[in-house]
Parts: structure tokens; sequence; C-alpha cells
């Protein structure tokens, strides 16, 4: 696309942004527009999200600068951190600092830590005395706990107040604080005392206190929470802001819904990432250069050749009995991407039920009785199925005149029904205890990656089927 193209969608964008985020168009004429030509122009109010990160950062910063400078504060906002970020950095110096100061100071602490280390404190000097202690007070917290997520500014009131003063009060600190359909109530000592709704103090008498009205009995979170658990407090409460409070009880900020939908969506890319086998991205992954891309999947995949050698170790020790029953080696795929397949079922089902709470360490025995009597039943499932394509397979054979899988076809097929339940019934147990085994050494249990699982289940498949065709073929093809 031309670079005018993108400069027009780009515009595009931004009037699709206002529109959303004051839930009506700027005029009727583009209501209108955007009824009549919704399936004309759907394709092109998504294309500027999708071109921007295919850009250059000079690319960025040219067609940036053609915006029309009342579009560009929507557009501007309406990018992530990292993209601000690196906006910011490709901006002449002398306009950097009209766009930091843009920022509330808990985006501005955002756009820093997704800073490289060189640039940092120069774009730190670009903000206000007051806005860069703040920055500073949240810089401190780690990136993944609540006192890095929230914002210092909230709407406070004492409890002595009237709702009358409360509310001209609140009318002053409107254009200054991140939200006020809440307002917080704190002693001389900053302690949360309470919490008024916007809706409880606009319905209030005027003369009644702020104290008579607060509710006492609010949901708080500790500064050092974890932002995975302070996410599921967020869907646990339903709740539109949560403040933050130190192990004293004195209130240092709130964290907002639109917060959290960043995290959720963070830790969810590094789950799934994890759980394909490899290390989480630090960037989107148009972004991520190939030698980091290289390393963070090589480490992995190093990891499961050297485990899939097993494999081969496996099927030497059995070289024997390959050798005399040279039909069995026709079965050893389907044995063990069987195994495969139901571990790396249960294993995300486990990891998943985990990350939203429905599982803890102490349902381990639970989860092993479900997943014992689910492999047992997709085993018996699975192992019926091969058998019965082993007999029809033989029969259709043998109406040709041939022998497809020799005289003791019957067998055969007994043996390969036999170890697809062993092996499903490894593989779901094998799949649901790893990421139990993980979270109980402290570790990540998205570690406990599908293709991990597969590698585990395919030495130890290729064992349960040799020994269970051992059994049933002694004395006929071994």
């Amino acid at each position: 696309m031309s670079f005018e193209k993108t400069v027009s969608a780009t515009k595009g964008l931004v009037d699709t942004l206002s529109c959303l985020d004051n839930y009506a168009c700027p005029n009727e004429s583009m209501k209108v527009d955007m009824s009549d030509s919704v399936a004309d122009e759907s394709n092109e109010l998504q294309t500027p999200a999708d071109e921007w990160h295919t850009l250059s950062a000079d690319e960025r910063a040219a067609a940036f600068k053609e915006l029309p400078y009342s579009e560009k504060d929507d557009f501007f906002l309406s990018l992530s951190a990292r993209d601000q970020s690196e906006l910011v950095l490709s901006l002449p110096s002398g306009e950097r600092r009209i766009w930091m100061r843009l920022l509330p100071p808990d985006d501005a602490t955002d756009v820093i830590q997704e800073t490289p280390e060189e640039h940092r404190p120069a774009l730190i000097g670009l903000l206000d005395d007051y806005t860069r202690r703040e920055v500073h007070a949240l810089l401190a917290y780690a990136e993944d706990e609540a006192g890095g997520l929230m914002s210092p500014r909230f709407a406070r009131l004492r409890p002595d107040m009237t709702v009358d003063e409360a509310v001209a009060y609140l009318r002053r600190q409107a254009e200054q604080v991140e939200t006020i359909h809440y307002a917080y109530v704190l002693d001389s000592d900053q302690r949360l005392l309470g919490i008024v709704p916007l809706r409880r103090l606009m319905s209030a008498p005027r003369d009644q206190s702020v104290r008579s009205i607060m509710r006492t009995d609010f949901v708080s979170a500790s500064e050092e929470l974890d932002q995975e658990q302070l996410a599921k407090l967020f869907s646990q409460e339903h709740l539109f802001a949560i403040p933050i409070v130190d192990g004293n009880g004195r209130m240092k900020g709130i964290v907002t819904a639109d917060d959290i939908v960043n995290v959720v969506t963070e830790e969810a890319s590094e789950d799934i990432q994890k759980i394909g086998g490899m290390e989480a991205l630090d960037a989107p992954y148009l972004q991520v250069k190939l030698t980091e891309m290289v390393r963070k999947r090589g480490g992995w995949l190093a990891a499961l050749f050297i485990g899939e050698t097993l494999t081969a170790t496996a099927m030497s020790y059995f070289e024997k009995e390959l050798a005399r029953a040279i039909v069995l080696g026709l079965f050893i795929p389907l044995i063990i991407s069987s195994g495969g397949n139901s571990g790396s079922q249960a294993t995300t089902l486990v990891i998943r039920a985990m990350a939203l709470g429905e599982v803890t360490l102490r349902d381990w025995w639970r989860v092993v009785r479900r997943e014992v009597a689910a492999g047992l039943t997709l085993g018996c499932m699975l192992g019926s199925i091969g058998m019965t394509r082993i007999l029809v397979w033989q029969g259709v054979a043998s109406a040709t005149g041939k022998e497809l899988y020799g005289q003791h076809y019957l067998l055969v097929a007994a043996t390969v029904g036999a170890s697809l339940v062993g092996v499903v019934l490894f593989g779901t147990i094998a799949g649901s205890m790893l990421p139990f085994a993980l979270r109980r050494l402290g570790l990540d249990p998205a570690s406990a990656s599908a293709p991990f699982v597969a590698t585990l289940v395919d030495v130890t498949g290729l064992i349960i089927y040799f020994t269970v065709a051992s059994i049933i073929l002694r004395g006929t093809l071994l």
C-alpha cells in the first residue's frame, strides 16, 4: 500500500475510534455513511491497525505527522504502550514532550517500561515534576504486580464532607483522575475507609455526610499482588475498578478494568506460546528479530529432538521383535500418535483449568480419577477402531487372495487394540499430572507443553506396545 493510502487509512481508524469512545459519531453524515456502506468499508476500517505494524519507524512517524492535529490525540492513545514508545522515539526531540505529557502516569510508566534502558531517562525528563514523581513511584514496582498497573490519580473524599461538598469537589477533580465511577473515602493517614459509587452519591440527600453513605464492604488488593491473581479478582467480583492498598491499609491507587484487559491478553499469549513448545515472545510476532525468534524456538526444539532420540533407543531395544514380526512396525505411528494426542489434550485442559482457578494442587486426585476414566473410555474407543480397521482390511485382502497381516491377524488386532488402551490411558494420566508436578515445584504449568508431553508418551508408548505384543504374540509371531 502507498504512503498516502496508509495516511488515509490511519485517519479512518481515528474517526472510528472516536465514534466508539463517544458512543456516537461526530456528525449525522458519518452515521449515514457507516450504516449505508458497512459491507464496502469493513475491510478498510480493519486495515490501518494491521498495516501500522508493518510500517517502519520512519514511515510511522511520517504517517502520524500527516494526521490533523485534532485527530492525533485519539490515535496516539489507541496505540499499545510498545507502539507509543517506538513512535515517540521516532519523533523529533521537540515533539516528544507533547505526547509524553498527554499520558496519565500509569500509561506513561508502561511506555517507559517498553523503552530501551538508554532512552528511559530522557523520556522521564520530559514529564512535569508532579507526574515524574508519580512515575518514579510506579517504576519501583515490578511490572507484573498490582502496584505496577495502578494509577495514583483517583477521586478522594473525606468522611466528614457533606454530599453537596463531595459533588462540588469531584467536579473539580474530574479532569485529573482516572475515573469518577467510584470515589474513595480516606482518613488523614490516607487509609481507605470506604467507597462511594457515583450513583449513590448523586442520589443521596445533599446535607447527608459521606461517611453515612459510603460502602465499607469493599474489595481491595495488595500492591504486591500478582497481575494474574488481580485479573482473577476482577473476574470474580465483576468490578470496574479495584483500589490498591499497602500493608498498612493506606491507599496507593486504583487499577481499572481496561488496564487488566491487557494483562489477560499478555498472560493468555504467553501460556499459548509455552503450550506450543517455545519460550514466550516479548514483542508482537512481526516485531521479533529473526535471531530472537530462533533462540526462543530453537532451545525447546533441541530439547524435544533429544527426547525423541529416546524413541529410537527404545526401538533398537525391540529390534529382535521387529525382525521376527515386521507387521508390528506398521502400527508404530498409530500407537505413539494416539498416546501423544491424548496426552496433549489432557495437559491443555488442566493448564487452562489452573489458569481459570477451576482446579488447585489439592484437586490432583480428583483429576487423576477423571482422567483414568476418560483414558480408559477413549482408549477402548480407539482400540475398537484400530481392531476394526485391521479386520476389515484383512477381509478385503483375503477376498483377493492375499494375506495382508498373516494368519495371526486376529492376535495382531488384539495387540493393537490392547496397546491403544494402555497408551491412551498413560497419555491422559501423564498429560494431566505434569502441570500439577510443575506447579508443585514452583514452575509455570504452561511449560508442560503439548510437544513435551507427546515426546514423553512416544517413548513410553513404544515400551507399552512391544510389551503387550510380547505377551499376546508369544509362541506365534514372537
